[in-house]
């Protein structure tokens, strides 16, 4: 298996995390390097600059001093560029106020994601694999459900569904049980097998019967099986144990909070991108270790000690200015593209696959990947995780592409004003949507219903 190394993995930690996680790892960071000072609004403007010309007294390791002093000033530079944003926007007491909460409430419990990462790199995954498995643990919603489908996450990366799937199955064997089903019965299946009891009536029932199971048809399933029905009531009560949402125990004790990173706005005719760059902890080089350096009394062990941390500090910056460049690189091209999503909403959302940014912007399609996932962008139309742009499509009657998730958003709207008495069929729908200028076949409507958790016609019927 292919090991990162400790300053690669952080900066792809902190390209992945949201901003209430970068919090976290800034914190801890700060904890280990005592080189690193959190510096504070007001702390920041009264700060007097040191001289940058000023030489050390010891000369007997002009390297090491010199790589000092290029750090120093990355500091420096890093420092002038908050000011310069302070100046356009200064946060107001208020928005002071909520970046401290905000900072104080961090938890430290791990995410659903980071364990499952950890149980990942902790795999025979090869390094294309565990990219793969790093797509699939992101499109798992707060119950740890796979909610996407293999094929449209196959478009996104460009890897084969048979890949895809491989890897699914693994992922499906981690902490929690059942984590990355696609459905309840796959989910419930998965909890059984782990338990040994493939093959008992508890695993037939849920297998063949679990939608009987739901409307308590035990004397039903009971004659379809030749049991009694005190044994299916049996195994009702034993499947009742089973956890069917295994991905909430990591998310339902902490509340959860959104915080647009990106905020696009309409000015003069024309789309303005600013990334949120107030809630970002402000770093600096200790003032006490920089004079520390510059004492002739101080060891060279000692120096050497500074340098080692200041080095690992100075990665943790550049690594969070890369992170804001290159979210705000992505916000811009998904403007570019979404503009008549931005103006109309999303019955004009456009297919986009995480691959065609990549190839825009001159990176990885897995770093488009890390950078969208839990990134939120506010918009005219609302707040959108950043991941939300990226979709596939299909032609339109007038040949112009179009988003599945526009087509979801039809079939969601006809369910919601249709006859509860005549509900329509997959049937009607296709019908339907082939009047608005969608043409989509009728198993591609059953499937982006069962997404959207929408009964089929004759379960929705209500007499």
């Amino acid at each position: 298996m292919q090991v990162l190394a400790p300053q690669l993995r952080q900066s792809l930690e902190i390209l992945q995390a949201p901003m209430q996680e970068l919090h976290a790892l800034i914190t801890k960071e700060l904890e280990v390097n005592p080189t690193l000072d959190l510096v504070e609004p007001e702390m920041e403007r009264v700060e007097v600059e040191p001289d940058r010309d000023e030489n050390f007294e010891d000369v007997t390791d002009r390297e090491f001093e010199e790589e000092f002093e290029q750090l120093a000033r990355l500091d420096d530079d890093s420092r002038d560029s908050f000011r310069r944003n302070e100046i356009i926007q200064r946060p107001s007491s208020d928005d002071e106020s909520l970046r401290r909460f905000m900072m104080e409430s961090i938890t430290t419990e791990p995410s659903l994601q980071e364990h499952l990462m950890e149980q990942v790199h902790m795999s025979d995954f090869d390094a294309f694999e565990c990219q793969l498995a790093e797509m699939i643990i992101g499109s798992l919603d707060q119950d740890g459900y796979l909610s996407t489908s293999l094929e449209d996450l196959a478009d996104s990366i460009g890897a084969s569904v048979y890949r895809l799937d491989e890897v699914l199955g693994v992922i499906q064997e981690f902490d929690p049980v059942g984590i990355a089903s696609r459905n309840l019965r796959e989910c419930l299946l998965c909890q059984l097998n782990r338990l040994g009891k493939r093959g008992h009536l508890s695993y037939q029932i849920v297998d063949e019967y679990l939608r009987e199971l739901g409307g308590h048809k035990y004397p039903e399933i009971a004659r379809r099986l030749g049991v009694e029905v005190p044994e299916v009531k049996a195994a009702a009560a034993y499947i009742a144990t089973l956890n069917p949402r295994p991905g909430r125990q990591f998310t339902e004790d902490a509340s959860v909070y959104v915080l647009p990173e990106v905020i696009v706005t309409r000015s003069n005719g024309a789309w303005k991108i600013k990334t949120d760059d107030q809630r970002l902890p402000r770093l600096r080089i200790s003032k006490h270790y920089r004079e520390l350096m510059k004492d002739p009394g101080t060891s060279k062990e000692v120096k050497r000690y500074i340098r080692d941390k200041v080095k690992a500090g100075s990665v943790l910056m550049k690594s969070i200015g890369q992170r804001q460049s290159t979210i705000c690189r992505i916000a811009e091209e998904l403007v570019r593209v979404q503009e008549p999503f931005l103006e109309h909403g999303v019955s004009k959302l456009k297919p986009l696959t995480m691959s065609e940014v990549a190839d825009k912007l001159g990176i990885h399609e897995t770093t488009v990947s890390r950078a969208s996932s839990g990134k939120y962008m506010q918009t005219p139309q609302g707040v959108f995780e950043l991941k939300y742009f990226f979709t596939p499509g299909y032609k339109g009657e007038d040949g112009e592409s179009v988003s599945n998730k526009s087509i979801k958003e039809a079939i969601r709207s006809l369910v919601a004003g249709e006859d509860p008495a005549k509900p329509l069929s997959d049937q009607a729908m296709v019908k339907a949507l082939t009047e608005q200028g969608f043409q989509v076949a009728r198993r591609t409507i059953a499937k982006y219903r069962d997404e959207l958790k929408i009964l089929p016609s004759h379960l929705r019927k209500n007499t």
